[in-house]
């Protein structure tokens, strides 16, 4: 029988202590607890929080779990949950906008398609669920970026890559578009990740109002666009979209 690895029995002991005490614990009470070094435990601590699994309260000393772990923990019933709620939301979207429709959530730093729903025509297209899309380019990634406080975080320390000449890498510049996001409610790309493409997305939010994902559909931007801007009633479908899912997952209104 193979041998469990010490480390991670260590590392998990180390969580189950911090989610089963009081709120933050200092080094040397975590320590004694479970019976290592000080020196050990501090290691494993600070790899724990490399990772956003546990943090430190600065003044204090002290640590807590992180952020990283909650989202770990939720994601599968999130992410179902999310995906059922839009089902019938997302359909009407693609037959109202005659685009096609994606559900996005943050994953690995990046975008992750969890639900796509085709182009109303007879065109060929290509199913994109689980595909990945960049955080700092995509109408999904910056509606994301935008609301959701790890993506925010994600999308700066990225290498911000340019995919054509209209791709926004300069890091005030793009502050400035999410600022502009969380005012207007939702996010545009306009040829930014894919020549001739555009697409328009707006934050879903569950019962506790925090961002579980982003809906927004894409196109051609001569379809998409109007004089150089994203039709306002296309913007409004997919923010009408959006609110739908929230709701049906909890939301109260906003």
């Amino acid at each position: 029988m193979a041998r469990n690895i010490q480390s991670l029995e260590r590392a998990a002991a180390m969580l189950r202590l911090l989610a089963g005490g009081e709120r933050r614990l200092g080094l040397s009470d975590i320590a004694s607890s479970l019976g290592l070094a000080k020196g050990t435990a501090h290691g494993i601590l600070r790899t724990l929080q490399a990772e956003g699994f546990v943090e430190q309260d600065e003044p204090s000393g002290r640590y807590q779990l992180g952020a990283e772990l909650l989202r770990l923990g939720t994601t599968y019933l999130d992410v179902h949950e999310l995906r059922a709620r839009a089902l019938v939301w997302t359909d009407d979207l693609a037959r109202s906008s005659g685009e096609s429709v994606y559900l996005g959530v943050l994953h690995q730093h990046g975008v992750l398609i969890v639900h796509h729903v085709f182009r109303p025509d007879d065109s060929r297209q290509v199913l994109e669920i689980g595909a990945m899309q960049p955080l700092h380019s995509t109408a999904l990634g910056k509606v994301l970026s935008a609301y959701d406080p790890v993506a925010h975080s994600e999308a700066l320390e990225a290498d911000r890559k340019s995919f054509t000449d209209r791709t926004v890498c300069d890091l005030e510049a793009f502050e400035h578009i999410l600022d502009m996001s969380r005012a207007r409610g939702y996010a545009a790309d306009i040829e930014e990740t894919w020549e001739g493409v555009a697409s328009i997305a707006a934050p879903i939010h569950d019962r506790r109002r925090m961002p579980v994902g982003a809906v927004g559909i894409t196109g051609a931007v001569e379809r998409l666009c109007r004089d150089g801007e994203v039709r306002p009633e296309l913007i409004a479908a997919v923010r009408d979209c959006a609110r739908a899912v929230s709701r049906d997952l909890g939301a109260g209104r906003f």
